[in-house]
């Protein structure tokens, strides 16, 4: 799979085939879980993420990761949470932070409704503004790609509607990775779709193509419905 710059690239494939393994590798995540092992290569502008020589801090800034279920700092204010990441890499002073999380905050389309919340604790918001947040504070340290791992699973069709839209946006500036078990949700907002079954890659391709005139007779079944 090549994802490409500028558009968001889906990964289907029915539960437990290795889809959020497969898109925790892309950012050394999967190195978290114990006892993972990782073989081949994932090329990151040219080099191998998992060369001996590359810092996995610095993969995850350039290649940022939004999970499942949202997650904010429930101690830390909205404020706060937004520029948690930069915090810990320091070098920013308060206002500097202050203006980065207000920059990250208007690109998760969170700007207009937490303005006034700040100070309060991130986890007073709702659940698709919670995620939002998160998305926020992945892209406040400004990376290349952005990984999405089910964003949508936890939340309301309303906030699903809300995000879907955001992943649009967030496109035109980079690259998206999303992982979604929702068929109608990667025809909505992926410009390309990669069918995972049973840890294989089965088919990739531009997701008009592998939603109407798949290659691979497993891909048509699973996004027809007969199995999966």
């Amino acid at each position: 799979m090549v994802a490409q710059p500028q558009s968001v690239t889906a990964v289907i494939g029915p539960s437990g085939c290795g889809k959020s393994t497969f898109i925790r590798c892309l950012n050394r995540m999967h190195e978290e879980v114990h006892g993972a092992r990782v073989a081949g290569k994932v090329l990151f502008d040219g080099q191998d993420i998992y060369g001996s020589d590359v810092d996995p801090v610095e993969i995850r800034r350039r290649i940022g990761m939004v999970f499942q279920k949202p997650n904010p700092f429930p101690t830390m204010s909205v404020l706060d949470n937004s520029v948690a990441g930069l915090r810990l890499a320091g070098g920013l002073g308060r206002a500097d932070l202050k203006e980065r999380g207000e920059q990250a905050l208007r690109a998760a389309g969170l700007w207009d409704e937490v303005s006034h919340r700040l100070n309060e604790a991130g986890s007073k918001l709702s659940g698709g503004q919670q995620q939002r947040l998160c998305i926020a504070r992945a892209l406040a340290v400004e990376p290349e790609v952005l990984l999405m791992d089910e964003p949508c699973s936890a939340l309301d069709p309303a906030s699903t509607l809300r995000i879907e839209e955001l992943i649009e946006e967030l496109k035109s500036d980079y690259t998206v990775v999303i992982v979604t078990h929702n068929m109608q949700q990667a025809a909505r907002v992926a410009d390309w779709t990669m069918f995972m079954l049973a840890g294989q890659v089965v088919e990739y391709g531009p997701t008009r193509k592998i939603f109407t005139r798949p290659d691979d007779r497993r891909t048509e079944d699973y996004v027809t419905g007969r199995f999966g």
